[in-house]
């Protein structure tokens, strides 16, 4: 069974079942007359919404930032304090490079901490990385992956259930594994994977 085309799906449940890239999304908005601005999932539930809804707009249910803190041109100090509304742009990437060092890198579980701590200065941000850095030192310490990730989810999934198997393998499987229809659009790994065939 193969994804219909977007023009042959009539509802907002149907389509979840199917996964999606979100340049496909993206376009699927534009020809359809809905924003295509936000996350994958935001494009996701905006289209079911628009399918059940006579191409009706859903309604933004995200928290108004407050914050007119302007992070792309202000000058960071270790003082500056975390906004609502704060980005991590080349001016925020340019700072903790001046106080961490070439080595930093602007990954999830950091942008995670310092979304998550509004009120606290880029002195706590910077201090709060190497804590999250400390932790590769343990051997079963493990990144949580963001949700939205599947294709990494599914990798690190299929590599621990497949010791034998390589990361070109863990893609191959993906890549079949995701054109098939599911309850919830998201794609997991699981051991009857192996069973679909290349």
């Amino acid at each position: 069974m193969s994804r219909p085309n977007f023009e042959d799906i009539k509802t907002g449940a149907e389509f979840k079942r199917w996964y999606w890239l979100k340049e496909e999304l993206v376009d699927i908005c534009k020809r359809s007359n809905l924003t295509y601005s936000g996350g994958k999932f935001d494009l996701q539930d905006r289209i079911a919404h628009a399918l059940d809804n006579n191409g009706e707009l859903l309604e933004k249910s995200t928290t108004k930032k407050t914050s007119k803190f302007n992070w792309a041109k202000a000058n960071l100090t270790p003082g500056t304090i975390i906004t609502d509304n704060i980005t991590f742009g080349p001016n925020f990437r340019r700072f903790m490079k001046v106080h961490i060092g070439k080595r930093f890198s602007c990954h999830s579980d950091f942008m995670d901490w310092v979304k998550g701590n509004p009120g606290k200065t880029l002195q706590n941000a910077v201090e709060h990385w190497y804590l999250l850095e400390d932790r590769k030192n343990d051997p079963d310490f493990k990144r949580k992956i963001a949700g939205h990730n599947m294709y990494a989810q599914y990798t690190r999934d299929f590599l621990k259930d497949n010791p034998g198997k390589t990361i070109k393998d863990a893609k191959e499987y993906w890549l079949l594994k995701r054109r098939l229809p599911t309850e919830t659009g998201f794609v997991k790994y699981e051991p009857n994977d192996l069973k679909i065939k290349l």
